[in-house]
């Protein structure tokens, strides 16, 4: 089981896989494991947003176990999560922003 930081920009945080890109993003959740999954909304300039991610999550019934949405675009953010709200299992939890640092000090602490 792994963890996903999905950024073009950002590096990922300790514990986590980065994904530079949606097509990147979207295989590794069709083909693992995924406990966390960190979304970026603004993938750059021509690229598929975080939106694409959030509908083919949905389509596809590709959730993991948590997922955050650490983008730094509020619009972005609240597109996401629209998609994703109604839709969401509920077994998967859904944070409405980025993990908390507590949170992210427990995941790399697991990795260890």
């Amino acid at each position: 089981m792994i963890n996903v930081f999905m950024d073009d920009l950002r590096k990922a945080p300790p514990g986590f896989a980065l994904a530079r890109s949606v097509e990147e993003c979207l295989l590794m959740l069709r083909e693992c494991e995924i406990a966390v999954l960190s979304l970026d909304y603004d993938m750059g300039p021509g690229s598929l947003s975080g939106t694409e991610v959030a509908a083919r999550m949905v389509l596809e019934h590709l959730f993991p176990r948590e997922i955050a949405l650490h983008t730094s675009s509020s619009r972005g953010r609240r597109e996401m999560y629209e998609i994703l709200y109604p839709a969401i299992p509920r077994e998967t939890k859904l944070h409405h922003g980025p993990l908390s640092v507590e949170r992210l000090r427990q995941l790399a602490e697991s990795c260890l």
